[in-house]
């Protein structure tokens, strides 16, 4: 490649009462402040969820400082309409009221089609888009990255607390999510045209409305020439954001170099997928290559190794050995969660500690 290819991030997150930390479908309000502040946060299917997108970037420094502006930017205008911003991936209280849906012809579609899944959601995820030149590329990227998803997920699992206690596990949104018929790790593609076939039968059997629903957790983007990785809890801090961002980037510079995809059986990734969202950082992962066991951090230092050559030539080999320094130590959101909900059984110190981490480093 004659250049490196640039990375941008979406990150979703949960509006919620600053009194009582239940969801609150305010997100056109915030929206509506925000254009008014010349910033762009958009609408998720639920009412109580925005969105913001970064531009593209050829630097991680420079993507990190813009994930700053943006959750700065968010949180203000959802202060302004009375709510908190939290970078969560489900909500840790029980509602006050049902959520609603947002109301837009497309949403309302999924909820009639799909009732108490999609009316069920509120969960909020992190999607890292890397440039690609065609969709044949894109698959080839898709096969590669398929055997670390989970790796991914363990590192941003964020949503061990849902309505009002533990759920045993790191990333709760990880098993709602893969109720969705077309959610999960895709297939191991041989071709674009094995893709659209694909595409094409769920939307013959109905199991998608569009092919915005192809929520695979690595796909060739419907909006832009990218590879787009979905497998992400929204991290609860940037510089988490920041992070995954900068390996999925290094990685797919890795599978354009002509590393080739190991072919991970469906029953093995299924374990290695449960084991992540489950146990997250402090569980054991499962290894790709062999279907054994090992702590995450080997599996870490297999990626890193993996993935050098491509980090040093984007000069981010520093950046990630800190940042991964700093969240091993720290922990992600999931930890911060237990941690904080463990000490006194108060959910209130649990949304106390989602709000400091969601704009940490960011004022």
């Amino acid at each position: 490649m004659d250049t490196l290819p640039t990375v941008g991030v979406e990150e979703e997150f949960l509006l919620v009462d600053p009194r009582t930390g239940a969801p609150v479908g305010r997100n056109a309000d915030v929206a509506r402040t925000a254009a008014d502040s010349g910033i762009e946060v958009q609408l998720e299917i639920m009412r109580c969820q925005v969105e913001t997108s970064t531009r593209v970037h050829s630097k991680s420094s420079e993507l990190l400082q813009e994930l700053r502006e943006l959750r700065r930017g968010a949180a203000i205008c959802a202060e302004k309409n009375d709510a908190i911003l939290l970078a969560v991936a489900v909500p840790p209280t029980i509602p006050d009221e049902p959520l609603r849906i947002t109301s837009t012809p497309r949403y309302h579609r999924i909820a009639e089609n799909f009732g108490r899944l999609a009316q069920e959601q509120g969960m909020c995820g992190c999607h890292v888009h890397v440039a690609v030149p065609d969709r044949e590329v894109a698959l080839r990227v898709s096969n590669f990255l398929r055997p670390w998803l989970p790796l991914f997920l363990a590192l941003t699992a964020n949503s061990a607390i849902y309505r009002g206690g533990e759920t045993g596990y790191a990333s709760w949104r990880n098993i709602l999510w893969r109720r969705w018929p077309s959610a999960g790790p895709p297939p191991h593609f041989g071709s674009v045209g094995e893709f659209d076939t694909a595409v094409e039968d769920m939307l013959a059997l109905g199991v998608i409305l569009d092919r915005k629903m192809v929520y695979w957790d690595v796909r060739p983007s419907v909006t832009f020439p990218t590879v787009e990785v979905r497998v992400s809890d929204v991290p609860a801090t940037v510089e988490e954001s920041a992070l995954i961002a900068t390996l999925v980037r290094a990685a797919v510079i890795t599978a354009q170099r002509g590393n080739g995809a190991a072919v991970v059986a469906e029953p093995t990734l299924r374990a290695a997928y449960w084991r992540a969202a489950h146990g997250g950082m402090d569980g054991p992962a499962v290894d790709p290559s062999d279907g054994r066991t090992l702590p995450v951090q080997d599996l870490l230092a297999k990626l890193i190794d993996l993935i050098e050559p491509a980090l040093i030539e984007l000069g981010d080999l520093g950046f990630v050995t800190d940042a991964l320094t700093g969240l091993l130590s720290r922990g992600n959101g999931a930890r911060r969660q237990l941690d904080a909900y463990r000490a006194r059984g108060e959910l209130a110190d649990v949304i106390d500690e989602l709000a400091e981490a969601t704009l940490y480093s960011c004022r």
